[in-house]
């Protein structure tokens, strides 16, 4: 033997190129594919492989370094906001007010905070891939076979591969005994594919559907077999999409990006009315220039509104928690209010809307249709019906014999729940386990019939000939066998029929029948199984050995038993969700690695697509297709079949192009890129894995697109919110800056109403908790009606900017005003010179603050709504405004009503009697009354107006359809 590893290293063949092989070595026979991926039949030698290692590299998914998270950190501390707030402090610091410098740098601080709380996502994409990796593997080098780590394998080993394991490489295959792969990680599809090492010359096929060759991140669910390895590492299937994965950035939400420019917006607006009332205070007023300084500072502070990300962040947060109640878990904040803004959903077929169950829905047999109730792998409450709608005779023979021969043709089996897994389990094939399920259904008891029926051998489903078939010895005597299969392939073999429980021969109109049917069923999305029976008699009966039963013996003169029609059914409740989504403007594409002519079926049913003739692009046709072609084809009812991970990419960046916001769901592996890529990814709770969750926004605990569009009201439901409280929050910036503008405009004889640590107090302290009720709103009753939200509809559009201070801003500084004015008077003032009375000035600027603290009680109320009636909604039906409101009054007594001299200092107030109070409760019943007036007045405008353009039309009618209309 080690004679023999030497000549093998001396004489070891070059390692081929790794790039070209895959679509190469598929068409090459077994003999000369040990050449071409440089090896031999014994394995190549430990020294070959050593120097292989250092050419290729270790077998391993290589992580792409990106920023550090310390400069991620570092970022929301720098941003435009920010550096102007850090400056203001320093600034405060320098002029002997530290108080104020501590509370604006706080302000920083928990902004920078807030928003890397909103904006963090960690990469454990790549992590999550790694795992699905072994960590070890059997391989044959130089003759020898071995346990070795999975990194250290190289292009030319001999892998060994037996059921359960997991695959480390891409190889070819060089020896097969019924092997089946599950490639759910890379396909999307759970059913396990069948591979055989023979060549494959189809040019029709992705590399992926290649029957020879196995890749790396996918699982061998039955069988043995053995494969050369010709791609590791990067190189291999599982190693391009990590390469996707990893190559796309992090793209700022829409919400991020507005926010973005709206804190730019205000940042520049506050420091050029800074700026400007800092010239206007040393001119007119007269000021000092460190006066002019901190009262310029007085009004940058009143127009920056530092509550605002913060409050955005807690609002998303709450919006994450009505999510997590309706089965969805939001993983990045911002996600919250993309999701109301998505323009299409391209979805998955398997699992998402469909119950990933193979269920038999028709039993074809002995010229008619029998229909099969129930769904899913549970056959209690399932029935047999004739097509009268007639239970079916659970004695007939035909029909038993049908279904002992389909249920005794099985390798599944189904597990009952119990207490780790609260559904049905199948171990093997999913469309066995339905017919497992079918038979049942028919109160056949298999475990009975296998003990009276055992099976002798198998002879394994082969692609080539698209059938499986057992041989049985029954207890009665003689033997038999059941085959299963392909309708045509199956037919095809058949030389006599089963009817009524008489066999007779079978003629070409009545296979040509039989096929009728299958095409029916076919169309209809249905997977067919054919299944025959055949009594073994002389010869054929008893062999000299169970091995020479070879498909060529046993699969001729065969009685067809009839047809089994079978389908993974649409969840449900999703029907009503896509009608949900059609009403609301948004559009659904079905994405998925299954054939087009059941995700058509699928789509038709569930109402994705309407018309008689969608366009159905394969993976193949996607391959030749110019961007322009695919926009294009995107613009009309389009299903996607049979696709690659990069191709599924490729669709979500072209509607990205086309400026639509798309959510994508997906479970697999090779659905990481897109999820990653879309505006919005959705992944699987359930039947996801790890890499589709960590490359994911959001996942559906229950694996339903319903949930995905409960999700999208919620998400329409957060920026309405967010408006709400924009507005809110905004209102105070008008009533903080009148009093100021006044103190300005009098030339300085008007003592500063209210001081920046007040201001500071409503923006950070008693509006935050209100506001934070307003993002708590449930949704409003037809938010689903409307089309998604336009990029042009800016977050703070005119309306709300003329409504925030011409009208609640405006009145709140007027009673602001009032309220100041008025303790003046009963002071005495002008005659007593208040700001140099230290407890008088502080008085009067404490009322001014109570003042505008109360109004913005009855403006919560009023925001909470645009033109409906808050009494219609119910005045108390938001519990957490209310609870704002508590903490806000708590707050104003404790700053102005109560004797706290620490917090009288802090914030330059002084205890007001109670009977000043008595006064002040009347503002925030004025502030609601005189906006109920405001929204009655604009829906008696819109019922004026509708009805003008009513009147206009009946004008403009006919005079027949007037009669009609009457």
């Amino acid at each position: 033997m080690k004679e023999s590893n030497v000549q093998t290293a001396t004489h070891q063949p070059a390692a081929p190129p790794v790039n070209d092989l895959p679509r190469k070595i598929r068409q090459l026979p077994v003999s000369e594919v040990y050449g071409a991926l440089g090896t031999a039949e014994q394995g190549i030698s430990p020294e070959e492989a050593q120097a292989r290692l250092k050419k290729y590299g270790k077998n391993t998914i290589q992580e792409k370094k990106g920023q550090p998270l310390i400069w991620k950190f570092l970022s929301n501390f720098t941003h435009l906001m920010a550096i102007l707030l850090w400056i203001a402090g320093l600034v405060a610091l320098i002029a002997g007010m530290p108080e104020l410098a501590i509370a604006v740098w706080m302000v920083n601080v928990i902004n920078g905070v807030f928003s890397f709380w909103q904006e963090f996502r960690a990469g454990k994409a790549t992590e999550a891939l790694k795992k699905l990796l072994p960590d070890y593997v059997r391989v044959l080098r130089g003759g020898e076979e071995l346990r070795l780590l999975a990194e250290d394998l190289v292009p030319g080993d001999i892998m060994l591969l037996s059921e359960g394991d997991m695959i480390s490489a891409d190889a070819r295959l060089v020896e097969d005994n019924d092997l089946r792969v599950n490639q759910s990680t890379l396909t999307g599809e759970s059913n396990p594919v069948h591979k055989a090492r023979d060549q494959v010359l189809r040019t029709d096929i992705s590399t992926v559907e290649s029957p020879n060759l196995i890749f790396a991140g996918t699982t061998v669910s039955s069988g043995t077999g053995k494969a050369i390895v010709c791609s590791t590492g990067m190189d291999t299937e599982f190693g391009r999409i990590a390469s996707l994965t990893q190559s796309l950035k992090d793209e700022s939400s829409p919400l991020q990006k507005e926010m973005g420019n709206l804190t730019k917006k205000v940042s520049a607006i506050a420091v050029s009315i800074g700026v400007l009332f800092f010239i206007l205070a040393i001119f007119l007023a007269k000021s000092e220039p460190v006066a002019a300084f901190i009262f310029a500072l007085g009004m940058i502070v009143a127009f920056i509104p530092e509550g605002l990300l913060p409050t955005v962040t807690l609002s998303l947060a709450m919006g994450v928690q009505r999510m997590a109640k309706r089965n969805a878990l939001i993983k990045r904040l911002s996600a919250v209010e993309t999701l109301g803004c998505t323009t299409v959903i391209c979805t998955d077929k398997t699992g998402t809307l469909t119950q990933n169950e193979m269920t038999v829905s028709n039993v074809w047999l002995g010229g008619r249709n029998l229909e099969v109730t129930g769904v899913g792998y549970n056959a209690e409450g399932g029935q047999i019906l004739e097509e009268d709608g007639r239970p079916a005779d659970k004695d007939n023979s035909d029909l038993c014999q049908l279904l002992t021969g389909a249920g005794l043709c099985c390798d599944a089996r189904l597990l009952p729940p119990s207490e780790e897994n609260s559904h049905y389990t199948v171990l093997g094939d999913p469309t066995e386990a339905a017919l497992l399920v079918v038979a049942k259904k028919n109160g056949l008891n298999l475990d009975e019939l296998s003990a009276s029926i055992p099976r002798l051998r198998e002879l394994p489903f082969d692609s080539g000939r698209k059938r499986m078939s057992t041989i049985h010895q029954p207890l009665s005597g003689g033997r038999l066998a059941y085959v299963k299969g392909s309708p045509k392939e199956v037919l095809d073999l058949c030389t006599r029929q089963r009817r009524n429980g008489v066999v007779s021969a079978m003629s070409d109109d009545e296979r040509r029948r039989v096929m009728a049917v299958n095409d029916e069923y076919a169309k209809k999305g249905l997977r067919v199984l054919a299944v025959a029976c055949r009594e073994l008699t002389g010869e054929v009966a008893l062999p000299t050995s169970l091995s020479e039963y070879t498909p060529e013996l046993i699969e001729q003169d065969l009685t067809f038993l009839g047809l089994i029609a079978m389908v993974d059914p649409p969840r449900p409740e999703v029907a009503a969700a896509v009608k949900k989504c059609h009403k609301a403007g948004i559009r659904i594409i079905m994405i998925t690695g299954d054939y087009g002519l059941t995700a058509e079926s699928i789509a038709r049913r569930i109402g994705i697509i309407s018309g008689s003739h969608p366009r159905i692009i394969t993976g193949l046709e996607l391959e030749t297709m110019s961007q322009t072609d695919l926009e294009e084809a995107l613009k009309d009812e389009v299903i996607f079949a049979r696709v690659a991970p990069e191709q599924k990419l490729q669709v979500v960046s072209a509607l990205q192009d086309m400026k639509q916001i798309v959510a994508v769901t997906g479970d697999g592996v090779n659905d990481s890129p897109a999820l990653k890529k879309a505006d919005i990814g959705v992944a699987m709770g359930r039947s996801g894995t790890d890499v589709a969750k960590e490359a994911a926004d959001m996942i559906l605990t229950d694996d339903n697109f319903a949930s995905i569009v409960n999700a999208i009201e919620e998400g329409r439901a957060v920026y309405s919110n967010i408006r709400k409280f924009v507005l809110y929050i905004f209102n105070s910036n008008m009533s903080c800056a009148v009093p100021m503008v006044l103190y300005l405009f009098s030339g300085g004889l008007i003592p500063l109403p209210l001081t920046i640590m007040q201001v500071l107090a409503i923006d950070l302290g008693t509006d935050m908790v209100p506001a934070m009720g307003l993002g708590s709103e449930a949704p409003e009753a037809g938010v689903m009606d409307a089309p998604p939200r336009s990029r042009k509809d800016v977050l703070l559009n005119r309306p709300l900017i003329l409504r925030a201070f011409l009208w609640y801003g405006m009145l709140e500084a007027i009673f602001g005003i009032a309220a100041y004015f008025f303790l003046n008077f009963l002071m005495g003032w002008p005659a007593v010179p208040l700001a140099s009375e230290g407890i008088a000035y502080r008085m009067t600027t404490s009322i001014t603050f109570a003042a505008i603290v109360l109004s913005q009680m009855g403006a919560v109320f009023a925001c909470r709504t645009d033109r409906t009636s808050v009494f219609k909604i119910g005045l108390f039906s938001n519990r957490l405004i209310l609870v704002g409101i508590a903490v806000e009054f708590t707050l104003l007594a404790c700053l102005v009503f109560l004797p706290l001299p620490f917090l009288h200092n802090l914030f330059n107030t002084a205890p007001l009697p109670l009977k000043h109070l008595g006064m002040l409760l009347f503002i925030p019943f004025a502030m609601l009354l005189l906006d109920e007036a405001r929204k009655w007045l604009l829906r008696w405008w819109d019922r004026r107006k509708k009805k003008n353009r009513n009147d206009q039309t009946h004008t403009n009618m006919p005079k027949d359809a007037k009669r009609e209309a009457i």
